[in-house]
């Protein structure tokens, strides 16, 4: 019989981790089977993009894993049973939507491992009004949604981004580059790019102020209105249109299964990206809560989802095939941060993600991204593909390293 491996969620890290796992094991020892809401994949990172009117190339999943031996089941979780090894779900179409009644259509799918990769989305909760009146380019959805919003917006109106992170700033830089006719500000509750260096911070400002975008630094967002935004010193910020970039609200099916989650629902994984309370559960990218170097837990990124995945996958291998489970730690290089077509910065960071001075600007810096922008859809777009690995038979016996790894824990 084969050993049924369900991954949850084809964004970045269950993509990756589907491909991975087809290239590590034969066909004919495992039934892999990724589950998503809808057909392509979808590259989250470049979401403000295409909220700006620029059309990203399609990817469909079919075309991604065809001859890989990797099912795509077009549908939308519903439920996680991990005491039944069970997922629950319902159709979707192309848009993700259910295309079931509640309650009907719905199908149990039984695994022998699974992959937890549903990442996140926005926290439409945070504050009051967010939800009714705030715009969010998390998802393919929303920055959809956004993109059709401003095209209809008058010259001079006002554009508000709630949020000084990378999202952020890459949001309002690429708004106000697409249309300079507008006025854009960010709100931030820090200090502007208060994480960099301070050449970094210098060159954001820079960009920033040739883009004529207005900062409100050290701002804290209490409501959102139709066309204000209001923060805690009672400032009230006009905006046509205001868009939330911060914090991420992982999706919430993990918190109701007996996994063990933190108290915002990530689930808690050791360093093969294991649950640690139920051991035939991976959870990677923005649903687990790993630790990476100084003991601090992984950033919500695409920079740690990705050798999350490579990690999983390979753990996942070595335990059903008798290997020697991988230990890369995993650690940061550098933050990479778009400021429109022509303009980034890439902060050089330590290992666990803390400036350091050197920096890179410029259209140099906006190649620089674009390169890993590129890098990661083909990472994605070609699971296989890479260096050659070696397909291994599974036993269905655990790697002895990992009895050394429990014994030591």
């Amino acid at each position: 019989m084969q050993h049924r491996i369900i991954v949850l969620g084809g964004g970045y890290t269950g993509a990756i981790a589907a491909g991975r796992l087809a290239k590590r094991l034969r066909r004919e020892d495992v039934a892999i089977t990724l589950v998503n809401a809808e057909p392509d994949f979808v590259e989250r990172v470049r979401m403000h993009q295409l909220a700006t009117g620029q059309d990203l190339r399609p990817r469909p999943f079919s075309e991604m894993f065809a001859g890989t031996g990797v099912e795509l089941r077009l549908a939308k979780v519903t439920r996680v049973d991990v005491d039944r090894k069970t997922v629950t779900v319902s159709d979707a179409d192309a848009n993700g939507a259910d295309v079931a009644a509640p309650g009907s259509g719905a199908e149990e799918l039984a695994y022998d491992t699974l992959v937890y990769a549903l990442g996140s989305g926005w926290n439409s909760q945070a504050v009051p009004g967010a939800a009714e009146h705030a715009y969010e380019i998390a998802g393919r959805p929303g920055a959809l949604r956004l993109r059709e919003r401003l095209t209809r917006l008058d010259a001079g109106q006002t554009v508000v981004v709630v949020g000084g992170g990378l999202t952020g700033l890459e949001c309002a830089t690429e708004i106000a580059e697409a249309r300079p006719d507008l006025h854009v500000s960010v709100v931030t509750g820090g200090g502007l790019g208060d994480w960099l260096s301070p050449k970094g911070r210098e060159h954001l400002r820079k960009v920033l102020g040739t883009l004529g975008i207005t900062v409100h630094e050290h701002a804290t967002v209490t409501g959102v209105e139709a066309e204000r935004v209001l923060t805690a010193d009672g400032t009230a910020v006009p905006a046509a249109v205001t868009v939330w970039t911060t914090g991420f609200a992982v999706h919430p099916i993990a918190k109701a299964t007996s996994l063990e989650v933190t108290g915002t629902g990530q689930i808690v994984v050791d360093g093969t990206m294991r649950s640690v309370s139920h051991p035939d559960v991976y959870a990677i990218g923005d649903a687990a809560m790993a630790m990476g170097p100084g003991n601090k837990p992984l950033r919500m990124s695409c920079a740690s989802g990705t050798p999350a995945a490579w990690q999983a996958a390979d753990a996942i291998a070595a335990r059903l095939t008798g290997g020697k489970l991988p230990n890369a730690p995993i650690r940061y290089f550098n933050q990479c941060i778009s400021l429109g077509r022509k303009e980034g910065l890439i902060q050089y960071v330590t290992a666990d993600d803390r400036a350091v001075r050197a920096v890179l600007t410029g259209w140099p810096a906006a190649v620089y991204k674009e390169l890993v922008c590129k890098g990661a859809a083909w990472g994605v777009a070609n699971p296989t593909l890479g260096l050659p690995t070696r397909r291994r038979r599974v036993t269905r016996q655990p790697a002895a390293a990992d009895s050394a790894v429990k014994a030591s824990a």
